[in-house]
């Protein structure tokens, strides 16, 4: 019985008194509000999961700032129907949808290989597809779905665009990694030898765990960067919570409470949008300006597992292995 109520009912308590927290800071601070951002031409980007939601706004304001951006998503219908919406919004537009399934590594390498065979750059690769408390199931590659999609999905597309990253990078102008990450790393834990939930499995667990990932490989990725004295950073951003599809797998009751309170509490789109566009374009996270962890457009201080050096080298090269790269 303490058993159940550990592995069940502890995450669930956890993780929706920590949304209560973020929602009654939310209630009572003005969400932040995007600057004018630099132009964006001859710049292109990628954008996962930008067919809708955050993402969605997200490539809509790069497209009007001139950039040419690339949607990765899985559903091709939606991807091609918000490509359609932003380019009726701006005639010169450059916005293109690519199929991206994050729970296929295959997906993942054909991604790459077709953006590579066209011999452009890569400015900004914002990492924004996520899935929350989805039923336990596992991707094409028999990982489970919250590590395989937000996490290691990711990590794979990242480390097979570094060298276009590194290279499109110039003084003043950084490339930049944008991971999409969420407050709920704050109750995550990462256990190396059970990194797939096999021995207990919490829905609500593994979408924090995936999280916390997120940001530790974000931290190491920026740290090897600058130690290699390339001209491409990388930060990751809590948007806070949004008002998007991303929720509609919580408790029915939750669920439920959140289609009445959302335009209340809970941010727009485009207000979540925000910071991760000011992460990925602001000049004033240039150089050694960049990196970190950004909320509501400003850098903050995260759990001191984030900060474990030992822990972010251990999962980068379990991932590694994970991915048989070299």
């Amino acid at each position: 019985m303490l058993s159940a109520i550990r592995f069940y009912l502890l995450p669930i308590i956890k993780l929706y008194l920590l949304g209560l927290k973020v929602l009654l800071v939310q209630l009572f601070s003005r969400p932040f509000r995007l600057p004018v951002m630099p132009r964006q031409d001859g710049k292109v980007a990628i954008v996962t999961g930008g067919g809708r939601g955050i993402g969605f706004e997200v490539v809509r304001y790069m497209a009007m700032l001139g950039a040419h951006v690339i949607i990765g998503g899985r559903d091709e219908q939606e991807g091609l129907a918000a490509v359609r919406r932003i380019c009726e919004e701006y005639k010169e537009a450059k916005v293109e949808f690519t199929k991206l399934d994050l729970a296929s590594l295959q997906s993942v390498r054909q991604f790459v290989q077709s953006f590579k065979e066209r011999d452009l750059p890569l400015n900004i690769l914002v990492n924004n597809a996520g899935v929350m408390l989805v039923p336990e199931s596992r991707t094409e590659d028999g990982f489970e779905q919250h590590f395989g999609v937000n996490y290691l999905g990711h990590f794979l597309l990242t480390w097979l665009l570094l060298d276009t990253l590194k290279d499109s990078g110039k003084c003043g102008y950084f490339s930049r990694v944008v991971n999409v990450s969420s407050s709920a790393h704050r109750i995550g834990k990462i256990r190396l030898n059970d990194l797939n939930s096999c021995q207990c499995y919490s829905a609500h667990d593994a979408y924090c765990h995936s999280k916390l990932a997120q940001l530790l490989f974000s931290s190491h990725l920026h740290q090897e960067l600058q130690r290699g004295g390339f001209l491409l950073s990388s930060c990751a951003v809590d948007p806070g919570m949004v008002d998007t599809a991303l929720y509609r797998h919580l408790w029915t009751p939750i669920c439920l409470a959140q289609n009445v309170f959302a335009r209340l509490l809970f941010r727009t789109p485009v207000e979540g949008a925000a910071t991760v566009l000011f992460a990925a374009l602001s000049p004033a996270l240039e150089g050694e300006c960049g990196g970190g962890y950004w909320a509501n457009g400003r850098r903050e201080m995260t759990t001191p597992t984030t900060f474990d050096l030992q822990l972010q080298l251990s999962l980068w090269e379990t991932s590694v292995q994970l991915l048989g790269l070299q």
